[in-house]
């Protein structure tokens, strides 16, 4: 193998910072930091350089000479890729974060549990780093803000971080091209909860496009009659434009806004070749004889059928959004007081707010002891009294601990208007040990909903494997809502299986899971992915006004035997 110098002082860097972090000999990992930097400022390439000649450098002893020989002839340190095999992957992304060291790397990996770069922006975002000595505020903000940096900087986007650059270049191309058509289209228009490109329908010329993107720092990766694709340096993301005369502009917007089973299911329907000038998709589906379907729909074959028996769903939209359920103030891991939220929730139109912070194992997160959880308690029945007939409803995020059980004694259960289970521990487990753990949980008379049930942070935790079906029947026999967690970065449960909840008549509660007043605003992202189940409002705890909540909360009482 040719390395030169850049690559080997890579190694050596590397080398040193996994050995501090697996806690191994401190003083070779600093000497091997030094030999790193030394090869670095060679001013020749140690390629040219005989192998007998590499310990005779002034900062490079005979240790280090003879991992160079090992680099150019098995391509790598044989001490480090022993230890590159025991470190998760998520933990080597770490090591290219601005501001997390080898010893932060460590904490955040064996003392807090965290493997994945997601998992870490999930736990700024939550303040837990803070509890951690050596993880101030400051600090905390500046890892917060160099991971974003990072995960803008690999390809795939989680929908809410493109959503404003989307909408920034749709105004921008509108602007620019006033004499031309602009539509967004594919993924984004379909509302999908991952998103690596952006997409247009557009009639202006390809060359035109791609002078405007050049300005912009986009470079031209395709350019044809048919479709134009440019690259982002800075934005990191493609933008696809589907070039389209009038003639066919609609059916193009149709055809690129549709999952691939969806629109083979409609060509078998409706065989390609129709030469109609559409004005709208409306028209489209009018041709066809069948009820307009929204692109956020066009994912399953099956609504086709559904579209042919006119029963398109009347789908949940944000202002059906009611209340707050599922919030972390800080008497947890939250960044507001329960006073805050709640005025936060009312100058929203909301009509109540669930406080739901952490239960007493969730010790990163200063989860509630039962002392703690009397004392929240009177503070939320002193302001329910100030704020009336604005409610606050005391609740918690019981943690399903290892046997499926709640965190706490019954007495104390019985005290919280609603509970929401959720597992937050011993995320890596198998099927069998997950499901016995939820359908422990489901099972108790206790619980009113189930949180995030896989656990799953999209683009960082596939999250742990669980039969849908076999949990949605149990819920339905229990009467135990399922959370869809509105957070962008959980969309748990995945959307894909809610229409399974609408079978078996359970009840959905598209939650924020906000730990401060700006997240409540995730609930949003919450209501486009119900739209892609075909939710309806009445199908949603957090659309319930308050007076069916309240009705709500009786038969959640009734269960308890109270």
């Amino acid at each position: 193998m040719i390395a030169d110098n850049s690559f080997i002082a890579g190694r050596f860097s590397l080398l040193a910072k996994l050995m501090e972090v697996h806690g191994e000999n401190s003083f070779k990992a600093k000497a091997y930091t030094s030999v790193a930097f030394t090869i670095d400022k060679l001013p020749q390439q140690l390629s040219v350089i005989p192998a007998e000649k590499y310990a005779t450098i002034k900062g490079i002893g005979v240790s280090a000479a003879k991992k160079i020989t090992e680099i150019f002839e098995k391509g790598e340190i044989t001490g480090l890729a022993g230890l590159i095999e025991k470190t998760p992957p998520g933990v080597l992304q770490m090591m290219h974060i601005k501001g997390i060291g080898p010893k932060k790397v460590a904490v955040i990996w064996k003392e807090m549990g965290i493997e994945t770069v997601g998992e870490l922006l999930y736990a700024c975002n939550e303040n837990r780093l803070t509890l951690y000595k050596g993880f101030g505020e400051k600090t905390q903000k500046s890892i917060q803000e160099s991971i974003e940096y990072f995960l803008d900087n690999i390809g795939s986007y989680l929908y809410a971080q493109v959503e404003g650059l989307a909408n920034e270049l749709d105004g921008l191309l509108k602007k620019h091209f006033s004499s031309y058509s602009f539509l967004i289209t594919g993924i984004f228009r379909r509302q999908m909860e991952t998103i690596d490109r952006l997409e247009w329908v557009t009639n202006a010329p390809a060359a035109a496009l791609q002078a405007f993107l050049l300005q912009r720092s986009f470079v031209t990766e395709k350019l044809d009659a048919a479709t134009s694709v440019f690259q982002g340096r800075e934005e990191n993301i493609s933008l696809h434009f589907y070039h389209a005369g009038v003639e066919i502009f609609f059916y193009k917007l149709f055809e690129t806004s549709c999952s691939e089973v969806f629109l083979e299911a409609w060509h078998k329907r409706q065989p390609a070749g129709s030469t109609s000038l559409f004005n709208a998709e409306e028209d489209i589906f009018k041709q066809a004889g069948l009820s307009f379907i929204p692109p956020y729909l066009r994912e399953a074959p099956g609504i086709i059928q559904q579209a042919a028996a006119n029963n398109i769903p009347n789908v949940i939209q944000e202002r059906d959004i009611k209340a707050i359920i599922h919030s972390h103030s800080k008497w947890s891991d939250g960044s507001n007081a329960i006073e805050e939220m709640a005025n936060a929730a009312l100058t929203l139109g909301l009509e109540y707010l669930v406080i739901s912070d952490h239960s007493k194992s969730v010790g990163y997160a200063k989860g509630l002891t039962e002392e703690r959880v009397k004392a929240q308690h009177a503070e939320i029945d002193e302001l329910n009294e100030k704020l009336k007939p604005f409610k606050i409803f005391k609740s918690i995020e019981s943690d399903i601990l290892g046997d499926g059980s709640l965190d706490y004694r019954d007495e104390i259960l019985a005290s919280f208007d609603l509970v929401i289970a959720s597992v937050h521990s011993n995320l890596k487990m198998s099927e069998e040990k997950a499901m016995m753990r939820l359908m422990n949980a489901i099972n108790s008379p206790f619980t009113s909903i189930l949180g995030h049930c896989t656990g799953r942070l999209l683009l960082s935790r596939a999250g742990y494997p669980v039969n849908y079906k076999a949990i949605i029947d149990a819920c339905a026999a229990h009467n135990v809502v399922v959370e869809l967690n509105a957070n962008p970065r959980r969309l748990d449960m995945d959307w894909r299986y809610l229409d399974y909840c609408i079978d078996k008549n359970v009840l959905i509660s598209i939650n924020p899971d906000a730990h401060s007043v700006n997240a409540f605003q995730h609930t949003k992202y919450g209501v486009l992915a119900a739209q892609k189940a075909g939710i309806a409002a009445a199908q949603n705890l957090s659309s319930f006004s308050l007076d069916a909540f309240e009705l709500f909360l009786k038969t959640q009482q009734a269960k308890r035997n109270i």
